[in-house]
């Protein structure tokens, strides 16, 4: 995992922390790579007595998305069929929804984009009362495409999933509470007692219940069919010229783009 996801087992926690604080925890290839090992190292600390995940991240902002530097490496052949990549990063994040532990999420300044994803594939999701979400693909000319659109119009509905993919907007963590995209908001003083508290409860239960009971809820809302329609719309706005001009603003800093005049 080297230095982009740090790992500890203090008690009855596995804990898991994104590690790239100097770009925002920027999620780039190497680091999906490191979190899917992570979460197999959990499976192992489930067998060994872990009881809860916590995801959580160093620095001042959760994540800012997926590291924009990476779309311009992007080779033609892989512009072309998308698929592979996609369904890779889908998997990763299909690991942490169908982890034997129940899955926390600690979340503190921004968290955007795949990093919302990745919140949104955990059972919980809590956070300082600062903190701002969002999926602001649309404004990249692209789309949620590892879960984002399926599990959020899961858990807060359509008219509601529509209106943060649509337009790309950030909601604060109280809309985000009232909406159910949250757990629970807390002041910097107090994140550590409601984590403690969630982590308490979820302790007092059996584990094999705790395990089955989530694969059983899960498993009610079958995301396969969704994760399909996602990776074919991100294929085909990945060719597009909207997306190239707008990931070069985006590093050019002449953001935000006058779609107009494109």
């Amino acid at each position: 995992m080297g230095d982009l996801i740090k790992t500890q087992r203090k008690g009855a926690v596995f804990e898991v922390a994104l590690n790239r604080p100097d770009e925002r925890n920027a999620i780039n290839d190497a680091m999906m790579a490191a979190i899917s090992d992570a979460f197999d190292q959990a499976e192992s600390e489930f067998n060994a007595g872990a009881r809860v995940v916590i995801v959580r991240a160093e620095g001042r902002v959760f994540s800012s998305g997926i590291d924009l530097a990476q779309f311009q490496t992007l080779d033609e052949g892989l512009r072309g069929n998308l698929f592979p990549f996609t369904a890779r990063y889908q998997a990763i994040l299909n690991k942490i929804e169908r982890s034997s532990l129940p899955v926390i999420c600690v979340l503190h300044g921004y968290c955007l984009g795949m990093a919302l994803e990745l919140a949104l594939a955990c059972d919980f999701r809590i956070a300082m009362a600062r903190a701002k979400l969002g999926l602001p693909e649309a404004r990249l000319g692209i789309i949620p495409d590892v879960g984002g659109t399926v599990r959020l119009a899961s858990l807060v509905g359509p008219a509601r999933a529509k209106d943060l993919v649509m337009t790309g907007r950030n909601i604060d963590a109280r809309q985000a509470l009232e909406w159910g995209m949250l757990d629970g908001v807390y002041s910097r003083d107090e994140l550590e007692a409601g984590l403690a508290e969630l982590v308490a409860n979820l302790c007092a239960s059996a584990p094999l219940a705790v395990s089955y009971a989530k694969r059983v809820i899960n498993d009610i809302s079958d995301h396969a069919r969704g994760l399909q329609i996602e990776a074919w719309a991100q294929a085909q706005l990945f060719r597009s010229d909207d997306f190239r001009k707008a990931v070069a603003s985006m590093i050019d800093k002449t953001y935000p783009i006058d779609w107009e005049g494109k």
